[in-house]
């Protein structure tokens, strides 16, 4: 199976780690992973900040950029939900105003090839036990994209269940959202930074060494909290945890 890694704009330029790890898990599982050059964003900084018409070229660049493969992987619930969600919404927007269907018809190409990681794994790949180990005590905070748009429910509770020497915390108010949302945390900054407290007290509660998400946008908000606040608590992809093996660990 060839697939096309949609890395995303935050991994590439802050957490490529996260990128690696899809392809070594990736190519461990016996796919075949390709990284088509000409992705670049996916346009929902835009798109969330209200600038619709100057997503659209993204999604044009996106539709082209991922042509001719059957499935895209996406390490991000708010990247995969933005094409999967939002895409069609911008078509449709642009065919009412009379401009055509062009936006429409890239939207169609990229929906169903469209996976978040967990998704992937769990529904194309029909697995939950790849393989890794991580000896740590982890706990697990569900972002509001994979919660309630994308639907990831339990697919990446089920892979971090199967992970050899993983000890998986539950984590309290785990449904409440970090408060990074974005250009919310910069609009609203004194908003998003005591969620972000709060979000963190239920992680040193549980005791956990490390706490992860299907986001490294949401990571890096949790990790700069629990910087600000001396925890020594890692914050880590789940990739980077599927990833690591006994022979080669995180």
């Amino acid at each position: 199976m060839r697939v096309a890694l949609f890395v995303t704009c935050i991994n590439d330029a802050l957490y490529p780690r996260t990128g690696q790890a899809v392809v070594t898990l990736l190519e461990r599982l016996g796919v075949e992973v390709d990284f088509p050059q000409e992705q670049s964003c996916c346009g929902q900084p835009q798109f969330n900040t209200g600038y619709r018409h100057a997503t659209e070229p993204l999604v044009h660049r996106c539709a082209a950029a991922f042509e001719g493969y059957d499935h895209i992987v996406v390490p991000s619930g708010s990247c995969a939900a933005m094409v999967r969600e939002n895409y069609p919404r911008i078509g449709a927007k642009a065919a009412a105003e009379g401009r055509g269907q062009a936006l429409a018809r890239a939207a169609e190409r990229l929906v169903p090839r469209t996976w978040e990681l967990t998704e992937f794994l769990v529904d194309v790949l029909g697995v939950t036990d790849v393989g890794a180990y991580y000896p740590h005590t982890v706990t697990y905070h569900p972002t509001c994209h994979g919660l309630r748009m994308l639907g990831l429910g339990e697919r990446p509770r089920k892979l971090l269940e199967q992970v050899e020497g993983l000890e998986l915390r539950e984590l309290g108010g785990a449904e409440e959202c970090c408060g990074f949302g974005g250009t919310f945390a910069v609009k609203n900054a004194a908003v998003s930074s005591a969620m972000g407290a709060d979000k963190v007290r239920h992680i040193e509660k549980t005791g956990a060494s490390s706490v992860c998400t299907v986001d490294n946008s949401c990571l890096m908000h949790i990790g700069g909290t629990l910087s600000r606040a001396g925890s020594r608590v890692r914050p880590v992809h789940l990739a980077e945890i599927l990833a690591s093996t006994r022979e080669a660990p995180l």
